[in-house]
This record gives C-alpha cells, sequence and structure tokens, in this order.
C-alpha cells in the first residue's frame, strides 16, 4: 500500500510539473536574435499572470513549421511558439492577439553582400526592387508576402546557410527585421555582410505568441499578463529599453519607405488598438507608386 501511494505522489507531482511547465522551442540560429528579448516578454506575462510557470527551451532544435506542426500535435513536446500571424495558423494553435513586437517584424531592411553596400542607392519603388532577389527560408510567411508583391525569392530549408548564401553571391538581398538585423549582422561578422542605408521595405504584420489549443488557461493566462503590463506600462518600458537604440541607430525616418501589401494579415489582428503598435514619430512621405 505504502508503494502504491508513494507511485501515486509521483505521479501527481510529474502531472503538476507538466501543466505548470511551459516549453519553447530551440532555434536553428547560432545567435537566435529575438530570443532574449521574446523570454523577456515572456517573463512578464507570467509575472503580472498571478500564475506560476517554469520556463524550459526543447531539447530538439525546430525550423519554424516543425514547431508549428509541434504545438498542432494533441501530445507535442512544445507548449508556445512565438510567430508571425496568419489565418493557417490562427486555425490550427491558439493566438495571443497582441503584438509583442508592435508590427515590427513586417518592418525591414535589407542585408546585402560584402561590398555591394551601395546596390540599392536608386531604388525608390517597389518595381526598382524587381530585378532582385531575396533570400527567405522556405516556410517563412514573408516568402509569400515578397512573391504576391511581384518580388523574386530563393528559398533555404537552414537559416543559418542564408548568410553565407548572400555572402557568396546566390541572391542579392536579405531582408530582415529591425528587430533582429543589428544582432544578426553583429553574430555574422566574418561574412562582412553590409548594411543597406536606402531604403525599407514595409508591410503590416504582428508577432504573436501561440500556444497549443490543448492549453486554453495558458493562453488566458498569458493574454491576462500582457494586457496587466499594457496597462501598467511595464511592456512598453521593456520594449523601447529593448529597441530605442537600435531603431535610432537604424534611422528609419530618413529611409524610402516602400509598402507592401500583406493578403495573409487576418481580420482578428487588432490594428484599431493604436497603442500596440508602433509609430515612427517622422515617417518619411511614402511616394506613389
Amino acid at each position: 500500500m505504502r508503494k502504491l501511494l508513494l507511485a501515486c505522489w509521483c505521479c501527481l507531482c510529474m502531472s503538476v510539473a507538466t501543466a505548470d511547465t511551459i516549453v519553447y522551442p530551440r532555434h536553428q540560429a547560432t545567435h537566435d536574435p529575438q530570443l532574449d528579448y521574446v523570454l523577456a516578454v515572456l517573463k512578464l506575462a507570467v509575472q503580472k499572470s498571478g500564475k506560476r510557470y517554469t520556463l524550459r527551451q526543447s531539447d530538439i532544435i525546430m525550423v519554424q513549421s516543425r514547431a508549428i506542426e509541434e504545438l498542432a500535435r494533441s501530445n507535442g513536446s512544445i507548449d508556445i511558439i512565438w510567430t508571425m500571424t496568419d489565418a493557417d495558423r490562427e486555425t490550427r494553435l491558439l493566438p495571443i492577439r497582441i503584438p509583442i513586437d508592435k508590427g515590427l517584424i513586417g518592418w525591414r531592411i535589407a542585408l546585402l553582400p560584402p561590398g555591394r553596400g551601395e546596390l540599392f542607392s536608386r531604388v525608390q519603388t517597389r518595381q526598382d526592387l524587381k530585378p532582385y532577389t531575396a533570400g527567405q527560408m522556405h516556410d517563412w510567411p514573408d516568402t509569400r508576402i515578397l512573391r504576391d508583391s511581384g518580388l523574386k525569392v530563393e528559398t533555404s530549408s537552414s537559416y543559418e546557410a542564408l548568410f553565407k548564401q548572400l555572402a557568396t553571391g546566390r541572391f542579392d538581398y536579405f531582408p530582415r527585421s529591425v528587430l533582429e538585423i543589428s544582432q544578426e549582422l553583429a553574430s555574422h561578422a566574418e561574412l562582412e555582410l553590409a548594411l543597406e542605408q536606402h531604403i525599407v521595405i514595409e508591410y503590416p504584420a504582428a508577432f504573436y505568441f501561440f500556444v497549443s489549443r490543448q492549453r486554453p488557461q495558458l493562453a488566458a493566462d498569458l493574454q491576462r499578463g500582457l494586457e496587466a503590463a499594457i496597462s501598467d506600462g511595464s511592456f512598453d518600458r521593456l520594449f523601447h529599453r529593448q529597441f530605442d537604440p537600435v531603431l535610432k541607430q537604424l534611422q528609419l525616418e530618413k529611409r524610402t519607405r516602400i509598402h507592401l501589401e500583406n493578403a495573409w494579415l487576418p481580420d482578428s489582428a487588432p490594428l484599431n488598438r493604436q497603442e500596440l503598435w508602433f509609430a515612427m514619430p517622422a515617417p518619411a512621405p511614402a511616394l506613389q507608386r
């Protein structure tokens, strides 16, 4: 009887531990440019939720499509991902509809091959971009957005390979989010890639937390925690502390903005909540196209 009670107690403890753990995927990147900030937001949401959760990274490296498949399974090995939203993802997973990036995942600056920093010096419109080929991961929503706009895209199944392929001239440019590009440039310094100085490609996009449909309580807790952090200003303080120096360095207001449509952004995106989105203090005037 004592052994049976002990076994039942161990099972109960394991169940509780599992229920209170949030497992997130391990990225392909040698230096994941999103991880520090996203984990800080996730920890803030947990803290503000009033619930106790332990965060743990998966043992297995996952590309984005693999992570989505894992999360969609009823017995998947992860509990949460952070990624750009689209209708398919919102159907298969539980979205927490707060753009933790303030929409800046859709603001893109190009990395260029070594010695070609002035490649886009005369680019001012989407039409001007059409002769050039972008590099992207095969399972990123950005690939579809660029192609929908008539732009050429070369894809890869390896995130790290994209930087090497750019350096060797397999494609012309690698558009990266303004939230990622500085860290990525630094972590691939040996490739001597160039930071494009003249344009910013911009399309409406939202970067959400998604959780498994098997864990609606986790979704509710994180939604509550994020809303609390927005209300008391702690979310904005975290965002500005992390990104204001980067955004100042990139000088978005001085760049020519090339706007692309995003047909994949669901109507459920909270575009009417202005406090959730990045607003550039002095945007450059958009050109007529």
